[in-house]
């Protein structure tokens, strides 16, 4: 099929909610992808940080085809060996005690929050306020957008489930003056992804624990984005030293195979009794295989250091263009390998530019390039990256 044919069927039967780039994109290998005519690209988005070990991985694929040749699902009111060790994996990993597994971030917020409310319900059962900062994002379910902070999301939406509250991130004051006896829950990103690559005072999530301990509030961290090692930690909120009561994942989680996961401690993971929730696909058998396998390759292959190594390279050499460029990027900020260059100007056309080019980026919040590539990327195939954003400013000055 042709590239205008695909065009033509996705404006056809596609409902129209996505800006797509004129690109159709046949396969992978490694931190690469290939268009149907054939091109390359360096992919800097991997999925939106899902494609942890970026393409056609070879132990990832391997595990697909053979859990695929076994048993891709059984529903939940059965066990899996390979669930069984994967939970077990998630908990350790977290330093939290119970797993429930679903098929995606939105999915497991929306658990995150049932099971708050479930949890303080039995205290007292006005203790429902779940508080989210200003420019976050959680998902695009009803709840979701309810908790994420950002009217265009929620537009044309209403009337929005009841129960959510908003403050500014980084700021306890803020914080000090909503949260109180009738808060159920504060639900934060340790570096907020969707809006700009934001990352918080080193102090911030500790202070909010605290706070959180002061009014029997729980803490809810949403590590969709930054968790499964993309910031050089498995959870980005061990850097901070703070223990979540709730913490979400996905996202990388399964390599991209659909997965999601919240996890809980024992006090608030007990409020969940049987018929309390559940999911037809969560945890099934193939996306539980692929999550196995993306935690095998993220310990046996050394994951976690090369994000970091090449982390700290990605964020030295955008600093570099920023001097280079100081009149069109104000910033440049990161943790691991999610980095954002903030620009004082709309970045749509740099990612096009990009593009033409061989790079996948992204831009988010309007002015903000993020750049969130395969955790197996080499400082070799980032010097590429940066070159070719450097040729996207000169082009596009």
């Amino acid at each position: 099929m042709m590239e205008q044919d695909v065009f033509q069927k996705d404006r056809d039967y596609y409902m129209p909610v996505f800006a797509r780039y004129p690109v159709v994109l046949e396969r992978g290998e490694g931190v690469y992808v290939y268009d149907s005519e054939g091109r390359r690209y360096l992919d800097f988005l991997a999925g939106i940080a899902v494609n942890a070990l970026g393409h056609a991985h070879p132990r990832l694929v391997k595990a697909i085809a053979e859990q695929a040749g076994k048993l891709i699902h059984c529903s939940n009111l059965y066990y899996t060996e390979v669930q069984a060790q994967l939970i077990e994996r998630l908990a350790k990993l977290c330093r939290l005690d119970k797993v429930f597994l679903c098929n995606s971030g939105a999915e497991a917020n929306e658990g995150a929050f049932k099971l708050a409310r479930k949890y303080t319900h039995r205290m007292d059962p006005e203790k429902s306020t779940i508080l989210s900062a200003q420019h976050s994002f959680h998902g695009r379910s009803l709840a979701t957008l309810t908790a994420t902070a950002q009217p265009k999301y929620q537009m044309g939406f209403g009337p929005l489930p009841a129960g959510f509250d908003y403050v500014e991130y980084n700021d306890i004051p803020a914080l000090e003056q909503k949260i109180n006896a009738k808060t159920c829950a504060v639900l934060l990103e340790p570096v907020q992804g969707e809006g700009g690559v934001r990352i918080p005072d080193a102090d911030y999530l500790k202070r909010v624990r605290a706070l959180c301990d002061r009014f029997d509030a729980l803490l809810i961290l949403d590590e969709i984005q930054t968790g499964v090692g993309r910031t050089g930690t498995f959870l980005a909120c061990e850097q901070a030293g703070v223990a979540p009561d709730i913490v979400t994942l996905a996202k990388g989680l399964a390599g991209g195979v659909p997965i999601g996961a919240f996890l809980a401690s024992n006090k608030v993971a007990e409020a969940f009794t049987p018929g309390a929730h559940g999911s037809t696909f969560g945890g099934n058998p193939l996306a539980s295989a692929a999550a196995v396998a993306v935690l095998n390759v993220l310990e046996d292959d050394g994951i976690l250091d090369n994000v970091k190594t090449c982390g700290a390279h990605f964020l030295r050499r955008l600093t570099g263009l920023q001097q280079k460029y100081h009149n069109r990027i104000k910033e440049v900020r990161g943790k691991g390998l999610l980095i954002g260059l903030e620009l004082h100007e709309p970045g749509r056309d740099i990612v096009e530019t990009a593009l033409t080019r061989g790079a996948l980026i992204n831009c988010t919040a309007n002015t903000v390039l993020r750049f969130a590539p395969p955790l197996i990327v080499t400082n070799e195939q980032i010097d590429e990256v940066v070159d070719i954003v450097d040729r996207a400013l000169a082009e596009t000055g």
